[in-house]
């Protein structure tokens, strides 16, 4: 039987077999894509399983990596800001409860998804937040969301690293599955 993917596979075929991984790398730095989303399309694009996988998922945490780093140093400063006695002008704050879209007036999705993962952290900790988060939003969300809130940034790193390793092995273990089902 032939492949539905046949063009995005002779596209990937000229691309090095070195650099394979790395593309399925930088796909997953992408949020909503993740780690899981590019080892998916890694394997339908003829990558094997395995390297698909473990690529996603180092894409994904390096671009979560960097987030953590980066938010971590913000909270810092704005921490010592306001321990210096500086005060934030309210006026100029977004507050997740109020954050709407223009157009309807209602809770974008962003803001119903970090509801939803407050909610998570709460109730669940960090560790079961970081394997709940990826149902709500992007993990380079997640994470800023978790430093922000003040847990420390080797926790968050932690269990958001387990987290990707977990969905990015079932998603590529689901993606081969299936396209071993359909014959491809």
């Amino acid at each position: 039987m032939t492949s539905r993917f046949e063009g995005l596979q002779d596209f990937v075929n000229q691309v090095p077999d070195a650099l394979q991984p790395l593309g399925v790398a930088l796909v997953g730095m992408i949020p909503y894509v993740e780690g899981e989303g590019s080892a998916a399309l890694g394997i339908i694009a003829g990558v094997d399983p395995v390297v698909a996988g473990f690529a996603g998922a180092v894409g994904n945490f390096l671009s979560v990596l960097v987030v953590v780093l980066l938010s971590s140093r913000v909270r810092e400063r704005v921490v010592a800001w306001r321990a210096g006695g500086g005060e934030f002008d309210g006026s100029t704050v977004r507050t997740l409860e109020t954050e709407t879209s223009e157009s309807t007036g209602r809770p974008t999705r962003r803001a119903k998804g970090q509801r939803r993962l407050r909610g998570w952290l709460s109730r669940f900790g960090v560790p079961g937040a970081s394997m709940l988060a990826p149902l709500a939003l992007p993990t380079q969300l997640t994470a800023a969301f978790f430093v922000a809130s003040g847990v420390s940034k080797q926790r968050v790193l932690l269990w958001q690293a387990i987290a990707i390793v977990v969905w990015t092995a079932a998603v590529a273990a689901a993606a081969t599955g299936v396209l071993g089902l359909l014959g491809w």
